[in-house]
């Protein structure tokens, strides 16, 4: 259950980041930043999305802003795998996990 995102991965101006543009927004109006290191108490989309990629290793700093996510990475760190995390920021369910059967809520 859930859909995927559409992402487009381009690279910033900047050597060390990269910039993944969604087809849906994640923060409305506002700017969040996180940053290696930080607690992130939230559980909004923007960041449980950070939370991935900071768990995915070699990312330094997260900014999101409506539907844009600049990631910076860390020296000697790729981009690899980061964009998949994007995408797949809406599938619940995969291969393996049970899907809730209605009696499950009762």
């Amino acid at each position: 259950m859930g859909e995927p995102v559409a992402v487009i991965q381009s690279d910033s101006t900047t050597g060390n980041r990269v910039r993944f543009e969604t087809n849906r927004a994640l923060t409305g109006m506002g700017h969040e930043r996180y940053t290696a290191g930080d607690e992130i108490y939230g559980d909004r989309p923007p960041d449980l999305l950070a939370k991935a990629l900071f768990a995915h290793g070699g990312v330094a700093a997260v900014h999101v802003y409506a539907q844009t996510v600049t990631v910076t990475l860390e020296d000697g760190a790729t981009a690899d795998g980061l964009k998949e995390i994007v995408e797949d920021m809406y599938i619940f369910y995969r291969p393996g996990v049970p899907v809730p059967k209605p009696e499950d809520f009762e």
